[in-house]
């Protein structure tokens, strides 16, 4: 390439879909370069990081099921893949999951969650409430049901973003914190503050700031196709006392009085307690959310109690409206990867994968029609 502004593939979003991709891309052999004015920031910063292709389904989201367990099925060999590049831990742990109910009619939501699961061939055991606390000491002795689902796992996302940045360095990514205005989907060519940047290949991989990227009109449509909406969660980040620690060895989700909640146990001895899911206006921690959070969080585990407060912050996740990612070309230059909503760390390894198959003209290795970025185009009309 003749100028520091060209290379095979330019990458617009720097979250962990649009890292992991630029290093699938570069272990290719591509020469990429990645533009976001703040890296690893957005979605990922307020992330849980839970892989969770059983866990995370939810009533009739039947075409979300597949991409869900394909991804997870893809992500070890994703973790080792960055793990090659970098010395930069991933914050990635396999001890699986436990998801609890609260009283009676939690316990008949979580059977009849588990039945639906395993109509859907997917891992989940039945264990008792003994079983559960005999792995787990410190769950409450009045837990009315427990299963485990030992595939469902989890990441550290703000851990694992920064693995992924310093892989993409270490494979010769290029970054510059500069933001896309706009993208010539024919040309291959992105307009930013800093100047033009071309490609062979575009990816626009910038989550809810892909509404703010004027591309449309450049790839035949008279406007973007793509209805984004942010639909924000509350998630409280807590210190474990040492004589506590470990407070839990995995993953615990749970039902209190029919709401979802999750306890995610890091290595660096913290409690990500999350998520609230709101369609406001706040873009801040809500107190109402950050009080039920903790509120159902001592019920399912009452040492949370002694734990300290570090923060409460709520992100923006890319929303669509049928919850399915937007994920595929619009142009001969143009790939769309964006609207991965609250799945976005699991559905990572599918995005990388499946962008890289797409810019080398391959078919993907899973079928994406449901993803088709243009399916909205006839709501709009």
């Amino acid at each position: 390439m003749s100028t520091a502004t060209d290379s095979s593939v330019i990458i617009v979003g720097a979250g962990v879909v649009g890292l992991a991709t630029a290093v699938e891309l570069a272990s290719r052999g591509h020469e990429v370069t990645v533009l976001d004015p703040a890296p690893a920031s957005g979605a990922t910063h307020f992330a849980g990081g839970m892989l969770a292709p059983t866990a995370e389904v939810v009533y009739q989201q039947d075409p979300l099921f597949p991409l869900m367990r394909a991804s997870g099925e893809w992500y070890p060999e994703l973790i080792d893949l960055v793990a090659s590049h970098t010395e930069v831990p991933t914050g990635y742990r396999d001890e699986g999951t436990f998801v609890v109910a609260a009283d009676r009619a939690d316990a008949q939501h979580l059977v009849e969650l588990a039945d639906y699961q395993s109509l859907h061939d997917m891992e989940v055991e039945r264990i008792t409430v003994r079983e559960a606390r005999r792995a787990e000491p410190l769950l409450s002795p009045r837990l009315a049901a427990a299963v485990s689902i030992p595939g469902d796992t989890q990441v550290f996302p703000r851990q694992w973003a920064a693995s992924l940045l310093s892989a993409a360095q270490e494979l010769g990514v290029r970054f510059f914190r500069t933001a896309a205005q706009s993208v010539d989907a024919a040309r291959g060519v992105v307009s930013t503050p800093a100047g033009n940047f071309h490609a062979d290949d575009v990816v626009l991989a910038a989550g809810l700031g892909t509404r703010d990227v004027d591309w449309a009109r450049s790839a035949g449509l008279e406007r973007s196709p793509l209805q984004l909406r942010p639909v924000y969660g509350d998630i409280v980040r807590l210190r474990v006392p040492e004589h506590l620690q470990p407070l839990l060895n995995r993953v615990v989700r749970g039902f209190v009085e029919d709401r979802p909640i999750y306890l995610i146990p890091r290595a660096d001895g913290t409690l990500a307690v999350g998520a609230t899911t709101r369609e406001d206006t706040l873009t801040t921690a809500q107190a109402g959310g950050v009080y039920a959070l903790l509120r159902d969080a001592i019920r399912i585990l009452p040492a949370v109690e002694e734990c300290e407060f570090l923060e409460a912050s709520a992100g923006a996740r890319p929303g669509t409206p049928d919850d399915l990612p937007y994920l595929g070309r619009v142009s001969d230059r143009l790939v769309i990867s964006t609207g991965y909503f609250r799945h976005g760390i699991l559905l990572t390894a599918l995005a990388a994968r499946c962008t890289r198959e797409l810019i080398d003209g391959s078919d993907p290795s899973i079928d994406l029609t449901a993803c088709n970025p243009l399916r909205h185009r006839k709501e709009q009309q």
